[in-house]
């Protein structure tokens, strides 16, 4: 019985340690070089996020000089005076992102569930992560089109019902004209709910059949286990996913830019026009011809990059604190 076991050794010899020595040692310059490479690029793209801040800031300076600090709560946007302040712009990006992601992570959510849960037929599962991933290829001019000419006209009624209805509390104070704040934040939840959905659906079916299984067999019902074991287990993978939508939240410009109104003001009313910096640059950048003026823009750039920034930095911590303490 044990010759066939001798022949086989003979037939397949294994490798000494010299020999497998030899054999990496012939590799050894290809693992190095990659090694490099790979630092390389790391260090490069840090010196890439310096050279653009260092850029921003650079041209920052006129208006920072000017304005100071003083830059951040100042209302006024007078480009005949050259007098210009953030807090406007500030409060339409942070507003509209927020109400963007008040609708996107629980649709985002939902759509995860249905299509990584054995709630539908896998035949519908499938076409409908598709789709709400198709949304993520459409461009952003294209759907700001579609917002003027269709998602205006679908929502004026609803606003109409509020202002009627609601006109005592402040969020709908104002009479509604279609373009606002409302528009921009649906706009918004739109254009943020494919990556809300896909990584969520990635982090539901990473969560190991075992646990739904367990759930499940101690006599849990799919919801109880949905919410009592799978979303708990996915949560720092969730989090994540709403941190990095809501960074393109922030960001956002064309989409926005046409269904927001472009009216520097503050206004607690949802139904009020508004503005925010991406747009702000958009319009304006192209046309600015003062020093002052393009200071003014860089200094709005400055802050919607810091701002993005640290939104990124505080996801990753986030993420990092829920994953320990999970």
């Amino acid at each position: 019985m044990s010759e066939p076991h001798v022949e086989n050794n003979r037939q397949f010899p294994l490798q000494s340690e010299s020999d497998l020595a030899a054999s990496s040692g012939k590799f050894a310059w290809f693992d190095q070089g990659f090694t490099w490479l790979v630092y390389g690029l790391a260090f490069a793209m840090v010196a890439l996020l310096f050279w653009i801040s260092f850029i921003i800031f650079e041209n920052a300076l006129p208006a920072i000089r000017q304005f100071g600090l003083s830059f951040l709560w100042s209302q006024e946007w007078n480009v005949a005076d050259l007098k210009f302040g953030a807090l406007p712009f500030i409060f339409g990006t942070l507003v509209s992102s927020a109400l963007a992601m008040l609708i996107a992570v629980p649709v985002g959510l939902a759509v995860a569930l249905i299509t990584s849960e054995d709630i539908l037929p896998a035949s519908v599962r499938s076409p409908i992560a598709f789709m709400v991933e198709l949304i993520a290829a459409i461009p952003s001019v294209i759907i700001g089109l579609w917002g003027i000419f269709v998602l205006i006209p679908f929502l004026q009624p609803i606003q109409q019902w509020l202002y009627d209805h609601f006109a005592w509390i402040p969020l709908f104070s104002t009479p509604p004209a279609g373009y606002g704040m409302s528009s921009a934040g649906v706009i918004l939840a739109i254009m943020v709910l494919p990556t809300m959905a896909a990584i969520s659906r990635e982090v539901l079916l990473a969560v190991p059949k075992e646990l739904r299984s367990g759930s499940m067999s101690l006599g849990a019902t799919r919801w109880e286990t949905i919410f009592g074991v799978l979303l708990p287990a996915g949560i720092s993978g969730i989090v994540g996913a709403a941190i990095l939508a809501l960074g393109r939240a922030l960001g956002e410009t064309m989409a926005v830019t046409m269904v927001i109104g472009n009216t520097a003001q503050i206004s607690p009313s949802l139904l009020d026009v508004a503005y925010t910096i991406p747009a702000v640059l958009a319009n304006e950048f192209g046309e600015a011809l003062d020093g002052l003026h393009v200071g003014a823009l860089m200094y709005l750039a400055l802050i919607l990059f810091l701002v993005t920034l640290l939104v990124n930095i505080a996801s990753v911590a986030l993420v990092k604190f829920i994953s320990r303490h999970n």
